[in-house]
């Protein structure tokens, strides 16, 4: 089966279930940061040597095909609650080994971590756009892979060079 199929070549697109849309549709627009997100934690994930956060960073690839799928039109069933407090654990663990933070931080340090930092920021957006999709049910997971994405830049930052960027201090 070849990869074209030159039904978008006309700026259309198809949900699930086949239903057709602009290309400028706001859900195409959406699953298009989903998509861009995917992109770059993989590439963060590839970053990582073998490690428990790239497997971690690996399901969450998973869950945002998934959620795509959902809003979208599939019907799968998600347990985004459950999977929201396996963040939460994960933060709260990398957190016990980072210094406290009493200031705004920077969006750099290593590579790695300026990687991080932009899969954050592309979260952000597509948690911007679920709001204004009022898809709410995926509103706390994409609020929390965000948070979940700036504490593991911080962890990145301090095992790679023991420090953040502070700003204002």
């Amino acid at each position: 089966m070849s990869i074209y199929t030159r039904t978008g070549d006309a700026g259309m697109t198809s949900l699930f279930g086949g239903k057709r849309v602009p290309k400028s549709d706001s859900v195409i627009d959406f699953l298009g940061s989903l998509d861009e997100l995917s992109g770059h934690i993989g590439l963060v994930a590839s970053l990582l040597k073998e490690s428990e956060e790239q497997r971690f960073l690996q399901s969450i690839q998973k869950d945002l095909l998934d959620i795509g799928a959902l809003v979208s039109g599939g019907k799968k069933a998600m347990h985004l609650t459950s999977l929201v407090k396996e963040m939460e654990k994960k933060i709260d663990e990398m957190e016990k080994k980072l210094p406290q933070l009493h200031a705004f931080i920077l969006p750099g340090g290593t590579v790695l971590t300026s990687q991080v930092h932009i899969a954050r920021s592309i979260c952000r957006r597509a948690e911007r756009k679920a709001v204004s999709l009022k898809k709410k049910t995926i509103f706390a997971y994409l609020n929390r892979l965000s948070d979940y994405l700036f504490v593991l830049a911080r962890f990145v930052n301090h095992k790679d060079e023991g420090k953040d960027y502070k700003w204002g201090v």
